[in-house]
């Protein structure tokens, strides 16, 4: 009977001490966000939904996972196959059973820190009210795929400025909101939104650019007439597909992401010790078997297309296969607007860095060079006066207007005063965005 008791106990202290280890090891929360809209933008939620559906997958139970997408996509006009999504050329369909937590509108930048913070009051009434509970054991990952200009990141309506996002992860260190936390970002410039990322907080971050290149669409799709993919994103999902993430540290990935993605400069920044713990430890749970693994090969792209040019390269595709005279009429009508747009805010940025600066020494000097932000109140100040005064970029046919961002930025690191730029804008753009 002793034994019996004894045997009892011991089984009833290791059951114990088996608990205090899961609870000590806390848990794996996930935030995956496509911060755009439109058909031609496909591949951004492409992603997004791919990316679900790893987490998913290696067994990260939807009640730590958070998807942010507009939703447009699926049942479009202009889908040939309604509620399927791919992420590659006759690919698997990731859109079915992919998490809508927040979409349409309700995908902004307010809500996806607030989503980080943990902070459900601030989402009260938007999307499903979902954000992660993650606390000092725990392990966060987030993943953010859109367009990018320096130092923000664009959203539907809005766009999340650098320092909003760093003071957010200064909040989740201080209020012990992680024990590791990773970002994966897919932006044109996004490594300027990491590129000051202390290395002392226990953050570590990959991006598809450094802070002064594009980042590259590819897989395009002659059915749906739009690009699948984006060369960052799918280097990393398809390893992630194909390797076995209890064995695979970040760095393997990284340095795999960084070999394949020949187009742009894949950076890492942050806490680089967290780059040798397992991908498993963000992107999947340990705990759950791991599903038989697909089989991807390594490739190199061939039909990879700098961001911002997307738009023009799917009308020149379309042109190409145009059925008739009247529909080739149409198309080179749409890309002769697009080149005229284009061509209006190169000499609308030229002609308000004439005006705001104080000699042609200077003025060739913001139109070329690549500083790194140190004058963010300027800088935002003097951006939602170019998107409000010149070209608002989340209407389609403005969204080039991000590549001229940087102009902006390095006026306000030559110091011109942010009043004095303004006042440039609002003599060269009247009456242009409306």
């Amino acid at each position: 009977m002793a034994r019996v008791l004894l045997l009892g106990a011991v089984v009833v202290c290791s059951l114990l001490l088996l608990n205090e280890a899961q609870a000590a090891q806390g848990k794996n929360w996930v935030v995956i966000v496509a911060g755009s809209n439109g058909w031609y933008n496909y591949r951004h939620q492409a992603d997004a939904c791919h990316a679900y559906q790893i987490v998913h997958s290696h067994g990260i139970p939807d009640e730590q996972i958070v998807v942010m997408m507009y939703d447009d996509l699926a049942n479009n006009t202009e889908n040939p196959t309604p509620g399927v999504l791919i992420n590659k050329p006759n690919g698997s369909n990731v859109y079915k059973g992919v998490l809508k937590d927040y979409v349409g509108d309700d995908v902004t930048p307010e809500n996806f820190l607030a989503v980080l913070r943990g902070d459900a009051e601030a989402v009260r009434g938007k999307g499903n009210g979902k954000v992660i509970h993650s606390g000092p054991d725990d392990h966060v990952f987030v993943y953010f795929t859109d367009h990018g200009a320096p130092d923000l990141l664009a959203f539907p309506n809005d766009e999340l400025h650098v320092r909003a996002l760093n003071k957010t992860i200064a909040h989740m260190y201080q209020h012990k909101k992680y024990k590791k936390m990773v970002f994966y970002i897919e932006a044109c410039e996004s490594g300027s939104m990491m590129v000051n990322l202390p290395p002392d907080i226990n953050v570590f971050s990959t991006t598809a650019s450094n802070p002064h290149e594009s980042s590259y669409a590819c897989y395009y799709d002659d059915e749906r007439q739009t690009y699948l993919g984006d060369v960052y994103s799918v280097n990393w999902m398809e390893d992630s597909d194909q390797e076995d993430l209890l064995s695979e540290s970040l760095h393997k990935q990284f340095v795999i992401i960084k070999e394949e993605t020949n187009t742009s400069h894949v950076k890492q920044y942050g806490d680089r010790s967290i780059s040798y713990m397992k991908i498993i430890e963000f992107q999947g749970n340990n705990t759950v078997p791991i599903a038989a693994r697909q089989v991807v090969s390594h490739k190199t792209f061939k039909d990879t297309i700098p961001s911002p040019d997307v738009p023009f390269v799917i009308l020149s595709r379309q042109l190409q296969k145009a059925r008739n005279e009247s529909q080739a009429k149409n198309i080179r009508q749409k890309l002769r607007a697009l080149i005229k747009i284009r061509q209006l805010m190169g000499l609308v940025v030229q002609k308000i860095s004439k005006m705001a600066t104080y000699s042609e020494k200077q003025k060739m000097r913001v139109l070329n060079a690549q500083s790194l932000l140190s004058q963010h109140t300027c800088y935002e100040d003097v951006v939602v006066a170019f998107k409000r005064l010149c070209f608002n970029w989340n209407m389609p046919k403005y969204e080039y207007a991000l590549r001229h961002l940087f102009v902006f930025l390095n006026m306000c690191e030559e110091k011109i005063d942010p009043e004095r730029i303004q006042q440039a804008m609002l003599k060269v753009c009247e009456g242009l965005n409306e």
